[in-house]
């Protein structure tokens, strides 16, 4: 009987760990999609009056951390393109990291 309430504990807890992984996944995924598209967004000339560039690039500022500034170059567009891509992949990193340490509590 104490067999299967182990057993059965440790069934409750991947699926949680689980969980939270996927949750992990999607979120840091989405964050760096967000920079990416504020990225393209900028390169591609978007009009900044546009909600969805507005929002965007609202959305991007915060998620960049220190990273929005890190590098001056004289263009701003290639200023956004290093900034925030370099943000990106910081989130991506992290995303990996913050995975495999939630996989290992499994």
């Amino acid at each position: 009987m104490a067999e299967n309430q182990v057993s059965a504990g440790h069934g409750v807890r991947a699926k949680v760990v689980g969980a939270v992984a996927v949750v992990v996944g999607w979120a840091g995924l989405a964050i760096a999609m967000v920079l990416v598209a504020h990225v393209v967004l900028t390169v591609g000339k978007a009009n900044p009056d546009n909600g969805i560039t507005s929002t965007i690039s609202d959305l991007a500022q915060p998620l960049s951390l220190g990273f929005h500034d890190l590098f001056a170059p004289a263009d701003p567009t290639l200023a956004v393109i290093v900034n925030f891509g370099i943000a990106a992949l910081f989130w991506l990193f992290v995303r990996s990291l913050v995975l495999r340490l939630v996989r290992r509590l499994a």
